[in-house]
C-alpha cells in the first residue's frame, strides 16, 4: 500500500476515461487519437468519482459530456461513449437499449465489480437481436465499487446496513445477502490496492460472517492462474502483508451517536457533508457550495483541531492575508489598507512583476479565508442555537468518567437542542453508565416525552443493554446460551460484540476501545482483549494452523460494519501517527453517518423490534 487508496483508485480511473489505454498513449484508442469521449454514469458511480475528479478535470480526458444512464439521450454520432455503471439488470438492459438505437458510435462498457454470467448473457442475447453487437468494443470488470472520500478513507455506500444486519424480522437468506454485498465491496477494495490481506475480527456476528464470506471469495479468485493479485501480490513474508481488522458497529455504539467538537466531525454533523462537499445559507439567503477535500490547504491543516482553535486560526490567516496586501500595496503606490485589486500598480514599476505575480496566490488565499469564515459563521449560529457545546462537554464527561451531573442532564433535555440531540445525549448516558437506576432512566424518559422526542431507539438501546447485563451475570453455560439464542432472534447478530464495546468505554481512557483493539492487533502481541480473535488467511491452506499470522503489521485496514464516523477516523490516524515507527492505516465503513442519521438507523430498529408507541407511559 505504498500509494493511498485514492491515488489507486483514481489512476484506475484515469485510464477508464481513457479508454483503458494509459493516459496520453499512441496507437488505437490512445488518448491523442480519441479526443472527444462522451461519459455515461448511474447514480452510483457518479458518487465514486465526484471525490476524485471533479466536472471541469473531465475536460482533460476528452469528456465533453457526461450523462446519467437512465436519463433519455439524444444519439451523438461519430463519438465513442464510456459506460461506467454498476452491473444490475436495469442498466445491462439501457445498455443494449442504447445500442440498439444506435446513440454511439461505440460503447465502452466498465462495471463497477465483476458482471455475473447471466446479466452478460442478457446483454449478449439484446445486442444480437437487435444486430448491434458490432458498436460493443470493450468490457471491462473495473473492481471499484467503493467511494474513496481522502487518502486513507472510504465507503462501500452500502446504505442502511445496521439495520439489515440487526432487524429481527431477517432471515438468513436477507443476512448472507448483505454479508456477501459487503464482502464484495471489500474485495474491490483490496484488488485495487492488489494485497492480499490476513484477516482479524471477534468471533461471532456480523464481523466473523463477512470475514468468512470474504476469505471464501479471496480463495476462489487465487486459485485462477492470472489472478487479480498476481502481480506483485505473492509476498513472501506475512510482515509484508497488511492486517484487514473487520468490526461491527454494536462493538462500540456511543461512538456512532455522541456529539464531537473537532471542525471536521462538526461540519459532517450539523452541515451535512457529503462527498467531501456541502451546502450553507449565506448573505442574504443566499446558499454556498463548497468542496472540502485536499485541495483546500487550511482544511488539510486544521480540521481536526477543536472548534474554537479553527475560529483563531481564521483570524490568524485574515491578519496575515491584511498584512501581505497592505505590503504589496505599500511597495506598488497603493494606499495602506486598502483592498488588493490592482489598480494602483501602474504608479509603480519597480515592482510590478512580483505583484502581478502574487495576485493568483493572494485572490486564492481570501477565497479560502472567505469559504472557512461562511463555513464557521453559519457552524456558530448552529452551536448557540442547539448548545451543542454542552452536549459534547457532557457526553464526554459521561464516556470519560462515568459519573454525570443528572441535574445538568435533565436540564439540557429540557432545554435547548433539536430533538435528535436529545436522544443522542440520552442514549450516550445509557451506554456510559454501568449502572441506570429505574428512577432516573423514568426521569430521562418524561424529559424526552415533555421534548416530543420519539422513545423508539432509546428504548431498542436500553433492552440491549438489560439483555447483555443478564447475559453477563448468567450464572450457568446452559441460561447463558438461552439468553443469546432468544436475544439474536430478537435484536440482531452481535450481542456478545455489544458488551465488549461497553465494557470497553467504561475503562476510564478516552482512547477508543476500536484503536486500542487495532494497536494491539498491529503488535501482535499476547493481549487478553484480542486472545479470542479469529484469523484467517487467504493464501494459506484451509487446515494450515495461521498462529503465525498475529503481527507486527506495519498497514492495517480496518472496516466497520453497519456505519462508521469521522471521530473514529481521527482516532486511528492519531494512533498511526503517534507510534513509533510510524504506522499506516486505511478506515472504510459501510456508510458513513453522522450521530442523527445512525440515532434514525436505531429509531427503525426499535419500531420493528415492537416499540412503536412512543405515547404510552415508560416502562
Amino acid at each position: 500500500m505504498a500509494l493511498s487508496l485514492r491515488q489507486k483508485q483514481t489512476s484506475c480511473i484515469v485510464r477508464m476515461l481513457n479508454l483503458n489505454q494509459p493516459p496520453n498513449a499512441g496507437g488505437v484508442g490512445g488518448a491523442n487519437e480519441e479526443a472527444y469521449k462522451i461519459l455515461i454514469l448511474d447514480r452510483f458511480c457518479r458518487d465514486v468519482l465526484s471525490p476524485l475528479i471533479h466536472v471541469k478535470d473531465l475536460r482533460k480526458h476528452g469528456i465533453t459530456l457526461y450523462f446519467v444512464i437512465d436519463k433519455e439521450r439524444q444519439a451523438v454520432p461519430g463519438v465513442p461513449a464510456i459506460y461506467f455503471v454498476q452491473p444490475t439488470p436495469a442498466n445491462v438492459a439501457r445498455i443494449a437499449a442504447d445500442a440498439s438505437r444506435g446513440l454511439y458510435e461505440s460503447f465502452h462498457l466498465n462495471f463497477s465489480s465483476s458482471v455475473p454470467r447471466p446479466l452478460l448473457e442478457d446483454l449478449a442475447a439484446g445486442v444480437l437481436k437487435s444486430e448491434s453487437a458490432h458498436r460493443i468494443a470493450k468490457l471491462f470488470d473495473q473492481y471499484l465499487e467503493f467511494v474513496t472520500l481522502e487518502d486513507n478513507l472510504f465507503s462501500l455506500a452500502q446504505r442502511d446496513a445496521y439495520i439489515q444486519l440487526n432487524d429481527p424480522s431477517a432471515g438468513d437468506r436477507e443476512i448472507e445477502g448483505i454479508v456477501e454485498r459487503i464482502a464484495a465491496g471489500l474485495f474491490c477494495v483490496l484488488t485495487t490496492l492488489g494485497v492480499v490481506p490476513v484477516i482479524r475480527c471477534a468471533r461471532g456476528g456480523p464481523a466473523e460472517m463477512v470475514a468468512s464470506a470474504l476469505d471464501s471469495r479471496l480463495r476462489d479468485h487465487l486459485i485462477v492462474k492470472n489472478n487479480l493479485f498476481s502481480e506483485g501480490g505473492n509476498l513472501g513474508s506475512t510482515f509484508q502483508r497488511p492486517v484487514l481488522c473487520l468490526f461491527d458497529r454494536n462493538f462500540e455504539l456511543a461512538v456512532g451517536i455522541q456529539h464531537d467538537w473537532s471542525y471536521r466531525a462538526l461540519v459532517h454533523d450539523v452541515l451535512g457533508l457529503k462527498l467531501n462537499r456541502l451546502t450553507v445559507q449565506g448573505e442574504k439567503s443566499a446558499t454556498k457550495s463548497y468542496e472540502l477535500d485536499d485541495s483546500d490547504q487550511f482544511w488539510i491543516s486544521n480540521s481536526w483541531s477543536p472548534f474554537p482553535k479553527v475560529a483563531e486560526e481564521i483570524e490568524t490567516q485574515l491578519g496575515k492575508y491584511k498584512l501581505d496586501v497592505d505590503e504589496v500595496n505599500r511597495r506598488t503606490g497603493g494606499k495602506d489598507g486598502a483592498e488588493f485589486d490592482g489598480t494602483d500598480l501602474i504608479g509603480n514599476t519597480k515592482h510590478l512583476m512580483n505583484a502581478v505575480n502574487s495576485l493568483p496566490e493572494l485572490t486564492e488565499r481570501k477565497k479560502m479565508i472567505d469559504k472557512h469564515t461562511n463555513i464557521a459563521t453559519v457552524l456558530l449560529g448552529e452551536i448557540k442555537e442547539r448548545s451543542l457545546d454542552s452536549y459534547c462537554t457532557l457526553e464526554d464527561d459521561m464516556l470519560t468518567k462515568g459519573s454525570i451531573d443528572k441535574s445538568a442532564l435533565v436540564s439540557l433535555l429540557k432545554g435547548k437542542g433539536t430533538k435528535p440531540d436529545k436522544l443522542r445525549l440520552a442514549i450516550t448516558y445509557l451506554l456510559a453508565m454501568e449502572t441506570t437506576p429505574q428512577s432516573e432512566v423514568e426521569q430521562i424518559e418524561e424529559a424526552l416525552l415533555a421534548s416530543e422526542v420519539d422513545l423508539c431507539a432509546f428504548q431498542y438501546v436500553k433492552k440491549i443493554k438489560s439483555l447483555n447485563a443478564s447475559f453477563a451475570s448468567s450464572a450457568t453455560a446452559s441460561s447463558r446460551s438461552n439468553i443469546v439464542d432468544w436475544a439474536e432472534k430478537l435484536y440482531g447478530q452481535s450481542l456478545s460484540a455489544v458488551t465488549a464495546g461497553v465494557k470497553n468505554l467504561l475503562s476510564g481512557e478516552r482512547q477508543l476501545a476500536l484503536t486500542r483493539t487495532v494497536e494491539a492487533l498491529m503488535e501482535g502481541k499476547p493481549n487478553p482483549e484480542i486472545e479470542s480473535y479469529l484469523s484467517f488467511d487467504p493464501r494459506s491452506p484451509r487446515s494450515a494452523s495461521v498462529s503465525h499470522l498475529k503481527g507486527p503489521f506495519k498497514e492495517a485496514i480496518v472496516f466497520m460494519i453497519g456505519g462508521g464516523n469521522y471521530v473514529e477516523y481521527r482516532s486511528l490516524m492519531e494512533f498511526a501517527q503517534r507510534v513509533q515507527p510510524v504506522k499506516h492505516v486505511i478506515y472504510g465503513t459501510t456508510e458513513v453517518l453522522n450521530g442523527s442519521e445512525f440515532v434514525e438507523q436505531l429509531t427503525i430498529l426499535g419500531q420493528k423490534t415492537g416499540y412503536g408507541n412512543t405515547n404510552a407511559k415508560p416502562n
